[in-house]
């Protein structure tokens, strides 16, 4: 197997400009790390290019029988591939899938999804996509503004969830909004002031959910298209909740029935 100890490596060059959003829009690429995510990204089908293991580890072993390069690393090199200081000593290059708007709308269809409404936090962002998953929510619009999902931290933080939820990027809140009633989904917002409580609500069918920018909330625009306004009740001098653990608790509700 073949060992890179030079960071003028042409291959790992390659893969070291992956950490960069410009380049992953311009390649269509990103880097997944860790065990679990490259056997689910095999799994699923997802294009796996190189895997790069770091020099000493054992994890060429688990994937030396799949249709794959494997490149090993020094130390050094890893490291500076790698987005967290506890590696399982796995990385690879792998292919964003891409929807377009029939592809999601087929894959969402009868199912509840979500508007990411400029939502900035890498962690957040990852955190809602695995609970979206686990809570049967159908497929993600991100608005422009948004995070990219492809980034190490929100990768890591999506895990495995980040390959199996289908995504679309819509530019605007406009088009969002009739993106999701030509799906044939009611919008659902959150609002500090008014909206029935959400242990109530009716969000088990066909619900675009949006959540809202983390300092900002959701923009007037969904506000004033919504189908369904909403309130978490919250006790004491709280605001507000975190984006994700308020996206959490919507989505579970939604089973409800």
């Amino acid at each position: 197997m073949k060992i890179i100890t030079s960071r003028e490596n042409p291959v790992y060059r390659k893969a070291l400009k992956l950490k960069r959003k410009k380049y992953r829009d311009e390649t269509g690429l990103y880097l997944l790390e860790g065990v679990k995510p490259l056997e689910d990204a095999f799994d699923t089908g997802v294009r796996v290019g190189t895997v790069f293991v770091r020099e000493g580890s054992r994890q060429a072993e688990r994937f030396c029988l799949r249709d794959t390069r494997i490149i090993e690393l020094s130390r050094e090199l890893f490291d500076g591939l790698s987005g967290t200081e506890t590696s399982q000593g796995v990385i690879a290059v792998a292919a964003a899938k891409v929807y377009d708007a029939g592809g999601f709308m087929r894959e969402t269809a009868g199912r509840n999804i979500l508007i990411m409404d400029r939502l900035q936090d890498p962690g957040n962002m990852g955190t809602i996509i695995r609970t979206a998953e686990a809570a049967g929510y159908g497929g993600m619009v991100l608005l422009n503004g948004c995070v990219d999902i492809y980034s190490q931290k929100v990768v890591r933080a999506a895990a495995g969830s980040l390959l199996r939820v289908p995504m679309i990027k819509i530019a605007d809140a406009g088009s969002a909004i009739a993106f999701a009633k030509e799906a044939g989904k009611r919008i659902a917002v959150t609002c500090l002031d008014g909206g029935e409580d959400c242990f109530t609500a009716d969000l088990s069918d066909e619900i675009a959910l949006v959540i809202g920018n983390e300092g900002n909330g959701v923009s007037d625009e969904f506000i004033d298209a919504a189908d369904i306004k909403v309130h978490i009740p919250m006790d004491g001098s709280i605001e507000s909740l975190n984006a994700a653990v308020a996206a959490g608790i919507l989505m579970y509700l939604s089973r409800k029935r």
